[in-house]
């Protein structure tokens, strides 16, 4: 990744600005595979803290969350954990598909970037972001850009010094201009969005207090919540990667 931060920082002065003053970002990751897709699955229109919430009581109540132990549920005990109806459905879907072989996120992994978002999209449950985070976070791919991301567009805001927020069409243009290192783009906006919080009228920094607004209703913007409680505990830890622990 830090061959991409250089590319980056030499041929766009604003993020070479952003590296400057807060250091590369860190490698926010979690593991491929199911967990991760249901995870960021219940994470889709709600708050991060009932995302998180309702992952850890499906774990606790079922175990390990694998699409072998998911496939011997009903809907109606993946619910009974509190998952929404439509969310179990989705959940169980990508069980099935996977025990039954119609989907290898192995295989999936080798996959280009075209092709496996392509093929994550037409899992029920599964959209275009939801794809771009699998894609960047679980398999590492150097050049995704998540559109709609509600935190870059604040980012892309406030670095860039735009008169208004750009829009999903304009920002896609301007991150046009970072490939091939469109994810790490994206990973130093999230790092200017979470360390600048504090001071751009946010309550506080996300190294104290990443959480206090986690009732809030989120849509993509649960992610950049859930990279704020990663990256307090980065600071808090040390290490320059930081794995989900959900």
């Amino acid at each position: 990744m830090l061959e991409g931060v250089d590319a980056l920082c030499a041929h766009d002065p604003d993020l070479g600005t952003v590296v400057r003053r807060f250091g590369p970002p860190p490698l926010w990751a979690r593991r491929p595979g199911f967990a991760t897709l249901v995870q960021i699955v219940l994470e889709q229109q709600v708050s991060l803290a009932s995302a998180l919430a309702t992952y850890g009581r499906l774990r606790d109540t079922w175990g390990d969350i694998t699409a072998e132990r998911f496939a011997t549920l009903t809907a109606a005990q993946v619910q009974s954990a509190g998952v929404t109806r439509q969310k179990a459905g989705y959940c169980l879907g990508i069980a099935q598909q996977i025990v039954d072989g119609s989907l290898d996120l192995r295989r999936l992994g080798r996959a280009d970037d075209e092709e496996a978002h392509a093929r994550l999209v037409k899992i029920r449950g599964v959209g275009p972001w939801t794809a771009d985070i699998y894609l960047l976070m679980a398999l590492l791919r150097p050049d995704v850009w998540p559109d709609g991301d509600i935190a870059l567009i604040t980012a892309a805001h406030q670095i860039k010094r735009l008169r208004r927020r750009p829009d999903t069409q304009r920002l896609r243009r301007l991150a046009a201009s970072w490939a091939p290192w469109r994810s790490v783009a994206a990973r130093i906006l999230w790092h200017h969005y979470l360390s600048t919080k504090g001071r751009r009228g946010f309550s506080q920094s996300p190294a104290t207090r990443g959480l206090e607004s986690l009732n809030e209703p989120l849509t993509q913007l649960s992610w950049s919540r859930n990279l704020a409680r990663e990256r307090s505990t980065e600071l808090l830890e040390g290490p320059h990667q930081c794995h989900a622990r959900r």
